[in-house]
């Protein structure tokens, strides 16, 4: 056997050296380095805290409470799916846009997402008479402040492309409050329905636009079951027993609702995915990642429930419109971790981090993200195989 210092030991060695170095340069290389964020308080890490509309409740604990121990402008006890992504890429927790440092380096991200927002612009409700009196930061809105920023982030065009390769995009949830303000104020399923390719078109062409902009990989998620959402639950209680899933308790025809949105957003993803061949448009499934948690709550650890709020001001489903979570009334549950429903309209850090984890490693991403830069540990997901 050669020695350690022959030649030909040494040569080997100084190949495995040499291959080492190339795949870790290569895996670096391929490693996202950013996250460039639009949508609503699903994907909110700040912004609303910054308008005095939403500052009202979200900016007082038990906001936080769990991980961040303060408010932070995020809709829940912590982290959300946003912010799971991040730390399984290995960046930070992105900043909001709004409240920012002109002089503030945003290369490593930024989130333009706000509590409230809308894929279709505010005009357009006012003209119907649905009122929205959290924000007017559209989703057109927030494009724009992303057009606004793009002078800090690459001065010359061809720099940005350099950049957006290797970021990722996160357009939404959107849609869901468009679909929220007109159902919460009793509209008819009807009308509302007819909202639909006018949302589906909006998403579409923000994807469009930042593919155009050098946008290489977008991730665009569906909506969440919203016939299990407390608010609904408790606004649009039904006398019949059979708009009801015996399994879940949800509302089945709004459940019904979610998936027709999200069928007509995979239709026009299909065709973005033509249009642009160079460009990775992943699904992201958050209705049939939560659905898990509605059937089998206790699977997922969550003993407290999957419908009941754990932050509310009392009722059935704990949700109240004159006590909600943040104001003068309601009442919190002793381990946030243990519900799904964190304040009756969003979930809690625990439900978040599950349907993180069903994206990255699970099945609900479509396709799949692909990255050799995954850094959080594993965990079961024999619900999921």
């Amino acid at each position: 056997m050669a020695s350690i210092s022959s030649p030909t030991m040494l040569g080997l060695l100084h190949l495995v050296a040499v291959f080492l170095t190339f795949s870790t340069a290569h895996s670096v290389l391929d490693c996202y380095t950013s996250i460039f964020s639009f949508g609503d308080s699903l994907a909110d890490t700040g912004n609303s805290i910054r308008e005095s509309k939403n500052a009202q409740f979200v900016g007082h604990f038990p906001y936080g409470e769990t991980y961040f121990h303060r408010p932070t402008g995020r809709f829940s006890d912590g982290r959300l799916i946003v912010d799971f992504i991040a730390q399984e890429l290995g960046l930070p927790y992105l900043p909001p846009y709004l409240g920012s440092s002109s002089d503030r380096d945003f290369h490593r991200g930024v989130n333009f997402a706000v509590g409230g927002a809308t894929a279709l612009d505010a005009a357009f409700f006012q003209e119907r008479g649905i009122r929205n009196e959290l924000t007017n930061n559209s989703l057109g809105i927030q494009l724009r402040w992303f057009k606004d920023l793009l002078p800090s982030l690459c001065p010359n065009p061809p720099d940005c492309g350099d950049i957006f390769r290797r970021s990722v995009f996160l357009v939404g949830e959107i849609g869901g409050n468009d679909y929220n303000y007109p159902f919460l104020q009793r509209r008819s399923l009807e009308e509302i329905r007819t909202l639909v390719p006018l949302v589906i078109n909006s998403i579409g062409s923000t994807v469009d636009t930042l593919i155009k902009y050098g946008a290489r990989t977008l991730v665009v998620p569906g909506n969440l079951p919203i016939g299990c959402s407390a608010a609904y639950l408790t606004v649009l209680e039904s006398p019949r027993g059979e708009d009801y899933d015996p399994r879940t308790g949800c509302l089945t025809y709004l459940n019904e609702f979610s998936n027709y949105h999200n069928r007509k957003l995979l239709q026009e993803l299909d065709r973005l995915r033509a249009l642009h061949p160079n460009a990775t448009i992943i699904y992201a499934d958050y209705f049939n990642a939560a659905m898990g948690f509605y059937r089998s709550p206790r699977h997922f650890g969550f003993y407290g429930g999957a419908i009941t709020a754990c932050c509310g001001g009392g009722g059935p489903y704990n949700y109240n419109t004159s006590a909600k979570c943040g104001y003068q009334g309601a009442t919190m549950c002793d381990n946030a971790s243990s519900h799904v429903a964190w304040d009756g309209v969003h979930l809690t850090e625990a439900a978040y981090r599950w349907i993180a984890d069903g994206l990255i490693r699970g099945p609900f991403f479509s396709p799949s993200i692909e990255t050799p830069c995954l850094s959080l540990g594993s965990r079961d997901h024999s619900y999921y195989e």
